[in-house]
Formats: structure tokens, C-alpha cells, sequence
């Protein structure tokens, strides 16, 4: 009798589609393994998780961080554009001989320089604003600082001892814009102070979602980065100080990954948008059912890179290009996987996939055999 059940668990668990089943088996899955062979770059990949795998694969999912590509970069400060108002002033050393007969500033006191305040004046198309007897004056691109020099030098055998202030009034091109996810979005000017990153998501009132499930991207000319907000604000050096035309985007990611399988839940997993590992996922889930799981027969149905693949040499270099459908392998019998489970990212729309362990087979079986042959017995115990 235990033979024949065995035959006939053997066959159940392998080919056959009588007995009720949550998923395929563990040899289902590993079969797939087999149309590697023929050699199709598109083919599904079966890999072994191993601690090299787990390292590649998450050294092919990490962001670049913001102080990699532009922590070294100062804010070049109040740079003016065309469209920002400047009020330029000049002082004369008395006896002033050049705008001896200009009407008195009140702001100039009782001093016995003379001050002479210009009408407020737009940087023009050509980037350029118009100063008496200095002519036309390029203001595009310059610090203040370095355009009242250049009017200095202009007015020097002009004017007596000219000393320049130029103040920028209304800022139009040196500003970030915040949008996304935050109570208020805005355009935020920036000042000499040199504002960073969470100084610009503060003007915005803040986010509107859970920190966990929010990043930051900033696009900065053609280049576009993202990061999780608490990897920001754990660490001082994401926050980077922001530079003129910077867009700053709250985005909530809510990433999730699906159970399925003898897992202690089926259901759709939240996570934080920092990500967690395979051992994390288990964790939430309750982990494995006792009575029914494979531990060898864990599994994680992905779309993942080539690149990816490559590294961990189930494809060759440059074999296949974009997402490849791929079953990452773990065997967690063996104690060191859980070593490796801890190292191993997840990545939003996984599928976790636990098997049935054969012995959860042979006891569906069983029990209906004994659902068949119980009422059979009964009969017969009755009629004797």
C-alpha cells in the first residue's frame, strides 16, 4: 500500500493535475531550468542564490547617491539672469564731478558723499543693463559683485573715486522649483546663503505621504537622480546644496511585492521605498507554513535587467539587453542562506513563491484516500 501511494505521489506531484495544488512543485520550477539550453536570449533564467549573487544583484539595484555626482559642487550663488531687476547705485567722493547735479538719495544722510540712485532696470534679451556714461553693461551670468566692478572701472576718470552697489530686486532666473508630493508647490528663490535640498522641501510645506514611502529626485540640466527621503535625511551629505534651474520632485513610491505559495500569508507586501531584503519579506509574512513549505523550494519570479544577469553569469556580456524574465533560487535548508536571504534586495512587483513540500502532497493523498476508503471500512465493519 505505501508503495503504491508513494507512485502514485510521485506522479502527482510531478505531472499530474487531479490533486488540488496551491502552485507547481519544486521540480516544476527547476524544470524551467532546462529551456536554458537552447540557447534563446530570452529565455527564462533559473539562478542559485548564492552570497556572490546576492552581492551582485544588489550592487545592480544601488542608487547613485547625490553626493557622488554633485556633493563637491558649491552653489554658485546669486548669479543674474535675463528678466532680473537690478537697481545699480554710484557714490562720488566730493567734490562730485560727474553726477555733481544729480538730485540727492535721502538715503544719503548727512555724508558729504554724493549718492546717486539709477531707476531699477530688467536684465535685457542680450543679458546686458544700461548705466550712464558706462554704457551698456554685461549683467548675464555675473555675480553682483563682479558686475559693480565692472561698472567701477567703467566710470573710473569719469567720476570722482566711484564706488558701485548693484542689488538684485526682483529675482526671476535663480530659483528652484519644488512640486510632487508636498503641501505647496513653488518656485523657491535662492539667496547667497547657498540653500540646500531639505531647505527647499521645507519651503514647500513638507511632504503629504509617510516619509518611508517618499524620494526626492532632482533634475539638474539633462540629469535626472533620485534617492529616499530618509536616506537624505540620515545622511547630511545627500543634502546638497541646490543651484539655479534645479527641479526638486516629491515622489510616492509605494512599492510592494506579492506572496504566494506556503508562505504564513498570501497578500500584496508594502515596503518602504529604502527597500528590504529577502529576509525581511519572510519576516512580514510570517514566514514559512510548517506543515506544507519546501524550504528548498523558495522562490523570486522577477523582470530583471540584463545587466544584472551578466553580472552574476547567467547570460554572457552583452547577450541581451533591457528586463529578462528570471527565477532567483533559494535554498533555505541551508543555514547559510540565511546569511545570504539578509543580503539579497527586493524589488518592487516581485513574486515570492514558496512550494508545498512533497510530504504535504503525500498527506493530500492520504487524506483523500481516506475520504474514499473510510465510508468503504465503516460499511463493511457494519455488515460483519
Amino acid at each position: 500500500m505505501s508503495a503504491l501511494c508513494f507512485g502514485l505521489l510521485t506522479g502527482c506531484g510531478t505531472q499530474s493535475g487531479w490533486l488540488s495544488s496551491a502552485g507547481p512543485s519544486t521540480e516544476q520550477v527547476n524544470s524551467v531550468a532546462k529551456i536554458q539550453a537552447d540557447g534563446r536570449a530570452n529565455a527564462i533564467k533559473v539562478v542559485d542564490v548564492t552570497e556572490l549573487v546576492a552581492r551582485q544583484v544588489k550592487a545592480s539595484q544601488r542608487r547613485a547617491l547625490f553626493s557622488e555626482s554633485w556633493g563637491q559642487t558649491r552653489s554658485p550663488g546669486l548669479v543674474v539672469g535675463a528678466g532680473d531687476v537690478l537697481e545699480v547705485s554710484v557714490w562720488e567722493a566730493p567734490p562730485a564731478s560727474l553726477f555733481g547735479t544729480a538730485v540727492l538719495d535721502p538715503r544719503a544722510g548727512s555724508s558729504a558723499a554724493r549718492l546717486t540712485a539709477f531707476p531699477e532696470q530688467m536684465v535685457n534679451a542680450a543679458g546686458t543693463i544700461n548705466v550712464p556714461f558706462a554704457g551698456a553693461v554685461p549683467a548675464a551670468g555675473r555675480l553682483p559683485q563682479d558686475i559693480e566692478a565692472d561698472i567701477t572701472q567703467r566710470l573710473k576718470g569719469k567720476a570722482n573715486q566711484p564706488q558701485v552697489m548693484v542689488r538684485v530686486t526682483r529675482n526671476a532666473t535663480s530659483n528652484v522649483t519644488v512640486v510632487g508630493e508636498v503641501a505647496q508647490s513653488l518656485r523657491m528663490p535662492l539667496t547667497a546663503k547657498g540653500e540646500r535640498l531639505l531647505d527647499a522641501l521645507a519651503a514647500a510645506g513638507g511632504v503629504r505621504q509617510p516619509v518611508a514611502k517618499m524620494s526626492l529626485q532632482i533634475t539638474r540640466g539633462s540629469q535626472v537622480l533620485s534617492l529616499p527621503l530618509d536616506t537624505i535625511i540620515a545622511d547630511p551629505l545627500q543634502n546638497i546644496a541646490l543651484h539655479p534651474g534645479d527641479v526638486v520632485t516629491a515622489v510616492h513610491q509605494p512599492f510592494s511585492l506579492t506572496a504566494l505559495g506556503a508562505t504564513g500569508r498570501n497578500e500584496e507586501l508594502n515596503f518602504e521605498s529604502q527597500g528590504i531584503t529577502l529576509a525581511q519579506a519572510l519576516g512580514r509574512l510570517g514566514g514559512l507554513q510548517d506543515a506544507r513549505a519546501d524550504a528548498r523550494g523558495v522562490f523570486v519570479f522577477r523582470f530583471e535587467d540584463a545587466a544584472a544577469l551578466s553580472a552574476t553569469g547567467a547570460i554572457a556580456a552583452g547577450q541581451a539587453q533591457g528586463k529578462l524574465p528570471v527565477v532567483y533560487r533559494v535554498d533555505l535548508k541551508d543555514p547559510a542562506m540565511f546569511f545570504v536571504a539578509q543580503d539579497f534586495p527586493m524589488r518592487h512587483k516581485d513574486v515570492v513563491y514558496v512550494s508545498n513540500a512533497p510530504a504535504a502532497e503525500l498527506q493530500k493523498f492520504l487524506n483523500i484516500v481516506g475520504s474514499v476508503a473510510g465510508p468503504i471500512l465503516t460499511l463493511r465493519a457494519v455488515t460483519n
